[in-house]
């Protein structure tokens, strides 16, 4: 499949600097900014620096270096966040979407790290 990649979706613009962020974590390949409508204490967005529409796209495309990169950051932002239970939290949720029937709503992969509290059921329906 080959995957279209919409370059004006929002976090594009915040990739290029056309849209403010404040950064919570930044690598070679990852950026990592709160997310602007909180569903936790803890809800922050972690987006690789590629082009990359979901997770498929993102682990069949992006190269060895990237996929690391951003996957290690993820695990240094729960540090960060103090929600990693082998750093003395209580844990954390990660979330992604994939497509219409996940209600993705930004079409760049991105994980919500969601943590502070407890989280909850998996789903609602």
């Amino acid at each position: 499949m080959a995957y279209i990649y919409d370059d004006q979706n929002i976090f594009a613009k915040i990739l290029r600097g056309e849209i403010p962020s404040k950064p919570v974590f930044e690598s070679d390949h990852t950026i990592a900014f709160p997310d602007i409508s909180p569903q936790k204490r803890v809800h922050i967005l972690v987006i690789p620096k590629g082009p990359y529409r979901c997770y498929d796209h993102f682990v069949t495309t992006a190269s060895d270096a990237e996929q690391l990169d951003f996957f290690k950051s993820v695990a240094l932002i729960a540090k960060q966040t103090g929600t990693s239970e082998a750093h003395g939290g209580n844990g954390y949720r990660l979330i992604t979407n994939s497509g219409p029937d996940s209600h993705q709503e930004v079409p760049h992969f991105h994980v919500h790290l969601l943590g502070g509290e407890t989280c909850g059921p998996l789903t609602a329906s």
